[in-house]
């Protein structure tokens, strides 16, 4: 499970978070809807310990983030995979070394045989041709750059995937596609996903839960119905940019 409990957390006089509550229970998918600059990454961020809280707590499996020490954190960072909105490819690097980055075991990264044969599923998993594996990131489309960040959060074998705006940038087919891509995972490898967004379609077709950050708070948790039920003025105005009506999103 993962909890934030009152986080805090500004950038000199600039307040990104203040007071987040937001719970992801184990096996579900939650999607983090809000507007661009809300501090929707900088949540996400914490829950890796890239960034630490001026106030609250982060927990993982019960483990408080911010308290961990370097070994206990690559402990903890090896049960999570992090889906970069940019893709964070390295361009002199081939797809197989790419996703082979992923794998957090030094054992298992040192193994050819066992490289390339992860690499090789999961690389299929995420919907790519086989010989995708020996071309360079210049060579891709930016939706298949998705595809691979993809495969290189899973190519580890984490409990917890953390998307990173997976969409941003694509046109609606590939964000289809990666939306499609997000909901399939879920559902065949078991893990607990938190989708950083501003697609509410796309949020509304993957996750099981939703929460919207509005103002440095979790204004609102709770399910599809829930949100279009809601008389919230800011939960109201936030669908109705993507939404006509809720009978529209319902469909």
């Amino acid at each position: 499970m993962i909890e934030l409990r009152g986080v805090k957390k500004k950038f000199g006089e600039q307040v990104i978070l203040d007071g987040v509550d937001f719970v992801v229970q184990d096996g579900e998918t939650v999607a983090l809807l809000g507007p661009s600059g809300t501090g929707k990454s900088v949540l996400l961020k914490h829950i890796i310990g890239l960034i630490k809280p001026d106030a609250g707590q982060v927990l993982v499996d019960g483990l408080h983030v911010a308290r961990l020490k370097r070994k206990e954190l690559a402990q903890l960072r090896y049960k999570i995979g992090y889906v970069f909105q940019n893709g964070a490819l390295f361009d002199s690097d081939n797809v197989f070394e790419n996703v082979r980055l992923g794998i957090s075991d030094e054992t298992k990264y040192a193994d050819a045989d066992y490289s390339r044969d992860r690499v090789a599923q999961v690389i299929k998993l995420v919907n790519l041709p086989a010989d995708v594996i020996d071309k360079y990131p210049s060579e891709l489309s930016g939706g298949m750059r998705k595809r691979v960040g993809i495969a290189r959060a899973i190519v580890g074998e984490p409990k917890y995937l953390l998307y990173d705006e997976p969409t941003s940038g694509l046109d609606p087919v590939n964000s289809d596609i990666i939306d499609g891509l997000v909901e399939r995972l879920s559902d065949e490898l078991g893990v607990t996903g938190i989708m950083v967004t501003h697609d509410v379609r796309g949020a509304f077709r993957v996750a099981d839960r939703l929460a919207l950050l509005s103002g440095g708070k979790i204004i609102m948790q709770g399910t599809q119905e829930e949100f279009l039920a809601s008389e919230n003025p800011k939960v109201k105005e936030f669908l109705e940019r993507d939404f006509e009506t809720p009978s529209n999103a319902a469909a």
